[in-house]
């Protein structure tokens, strides 16, 4: 099997190669860092260098590929454009598709988020739940989703998209955050009575692998999940009795530091200055995640095997060990 993988060098994507060369595939990594892709060629992964956004590098990264896996996204980060976003994570997934086509690739699976349905009213959620995305991101994300479908629809292609919940393990940054807020017993924002779904990446990359490989996967949708859901504030309290520590008491409320997110936004986003507090980072504590992934597990066979606690003891370790913590 020869796969490529989009977005290596990132946190996901790294995974996805390591663990697809762990099976015996092929890899090949269209990466635009040679310097930063480094390890990624030691591995023995085959590096194409290009832009995902250059017709070119993609018919390059395509010969003899049978599947792509394409991680690949702008996430949020300041002082990136509107026009960056769309070109990036909705425009993107369609050439990508169009140049799978042209390679006759078999499979394409498309790294979408669960955050294409915005805050759950009525948890869990599955893949039919109403669309909300709730800012420039999510709502690109979802576009990206929508394009690559049409494309392969009209081309013969078959795509598959993945809608992964809130990913952590080994070397995430994102819920590193929580980590420390916990470990340092830092207050906590809101009632913590939200629900919060995870995804340890292990789980993670074997079901984008089903999705790539199995037969019944393409033209369809899935949602990615750990098989543990909790609410924030239980998630909290795993964190700290595996970090040995007492859980943090302290609720604030959400309001003022929404509104000095806005305002942190408002002054350091137009000069390109990443804000010390923005209001994604609030919605954090607000916004109820909780999903159905029945589908994954019937059709694919999807079966998540890390447990929450063992999860949350293999970062908290790595975050330790490589004094993140």
């Amino acid at each position: 099997m020869q796969d490529l993988v989009t977005g290596a060098t990132g946190f996901t994507g790294g995974h996805l190669a390591r663990a697809l060369m762990a099976r015996g595939h092929r890899v090949r990594a269209l990466v635009r860092d040679p310097e930063r892709a480094s390890t990624l060629g030691t591995a023995g992964i085959e590096l194409t260098l290009g832009d995902l956004r250059e017709p070119r590098a993609l018919d390059r990264a395509m010969a003899g590929v049978d599947v792509v896996y394409h991680i690949a996204a702008v996430y949020r980060e300041a002082g990136i454009s509107r026009e960056t976003y769309q070109a990036v994570n909705a425009d993107a997934p369609r050439a990508i598709v169009e140049a799978a086509a042209r390679a006759r690739v078999k499979r394409v699976v498309h790294c979408s988020t669960v955050g294409v349905h915005g805050d759950v009213d009525h948890p869990p959620a599955n893949e039919e739940a109403p669309f909300k995305p709730g800012d420039v991101y999510q709502a690109t994300k979802l576009e990206g989703e929508r394009l690559a479908r049409e494309a392969g629809q009209r081309l013969g292609i078959g795509v598959t998209v993945a809608r992964p919940t809130g990913i952590y393990g080994p070397g995430d940054r994102r819920l590193l955050k929580l980590f420390r807020a916990v470990t340092r017993r830092l207050p906590i924002l809101g009632s913590g009575e939200i629900y919060y779904h995870l995804t340890y990446i292990d789980d993670l990359v074997e079901g984008f692998r089903l999705c790539g490989e199995h037969p019944g996967a393409a033209g369809r949708t899935y949602i990615l999940a750990g098989g543990e859901v909790t609410t924030l504030n239980e998630l909290i309290g795993i964190i700290a009795e595996v970090a040995g520590v007492r859980p943090p008491r302290i609720h604030l409320p959400v309001w003022p530091f929404w509104v000095a997110g806005a305002i942190c936004e408002a002054i350091c986003v137009p000069m390109g200055i990443e804000p010390p507090i923005y209001r994604r980072r609030v919605d954090f504590y607000t916004k109820s995640r909780a999903f159905d992934m029945t589908r994954a597990r019937m059709e694919i066979g999807y079966a998540p095997q890390v447990g929450l606690r063992e999860g949350v003891a293999r970062t908290l370790n790595w975050y330790r060990e490589h004094r993140w913590l």
